[in-house]
């Protein structure tokens, strides 16, 4: 299944690598991975495959929330079907 994970806020030193680090020690592969930093602000949106993640969704999406605190981010994850309905034009 894959999932879009979106991190907006401040930027940091460590926010790609505290993330990275995250998912790949929950099983998660990322797909693809954009980010940019506009003046001092952060944002990065990654397609995720989570087919091996070893966490239930709604256990990596608390996970992600929590670290978004701990990096000082917001953190979102949304599987791509509910992201698509969302976003379409």
């Amino acid at each position: 299944m894959k999932a879009v994970v979106t991190v907006l806020g401040k930027d940091t030193m460590g926010i790609i690598a505290g993330v990275s680090t995250y998912l790949s020690g929950s099983g998660v592969n990322i797909l693809d991975i954009s980010q940019t930093i506009m003046s001092d602000m952060f944002t990065m949106v990654m397609i995720i495959d989570t087919a091996k993640c070893n966490l239930k969704f709604s256990d990596l999406s608390k996970g992600l929330d929590e670290l978004g605190k701990q990096l000082g981010v917001e953190i979102t994850v949304q599987r791509e079907e509910l992201f698509n309905s969302m976003h379409r034009i």
